[in-house]
């Protein structure tokens, strides 16, 4: 009984802000969310099986990313486009190759799941 105790006291401080398993899965905005949908959609139709397989394949994206992630990989692919000199890193630098690889792994497997 007293290692029950001992345990119920470790749950209990555990800090408020930790998440639990929905709302770390659920971390990316609507809007984020909806604007994956709209390009996609683009991309693939404007019908709603395109929706349906969009909006699985930014779930999936978000069971694999956290959002943080997804944001640095989206805005190492913006930085990429614009030309000049100083964006160079962007195209050369291993890190940004590592954020924009781990993106990509999440999107081929969002795709062969849902399309």
């Amino acid at each position: 009984m007293r290692w029950f105790c001992v345990a119920l006291a470790g749950v209990m401080a555990l800090p408020a802000s930790a998440q639990s398993v929905a709302e770390r899965l659920n971390d990316y905005p609507t809007v984020a969310r909806a604007d994956y949908v709209f390009g996609c959609m683009a991309s693939n139709g404007q019908s709603r099986q395109a929706l349906e397989n969009c909006s699985c394949s930014i779930d999936e994206i978000a069971s694999i990313l956290p959002y943080d992630k997804y944001v640095e990989a989206e805005t190492v692919l913006s930085l990429r486009l614009t030309g000049g000199e100083r964006m160079s890193i962007f195209r050369s630098a291993a890190m940004a190759n590592v954020i924009v690889a781990d993106l990509r792994r999440a999107q081929a497997e969002a795709e062969i799941l849902c399309f």
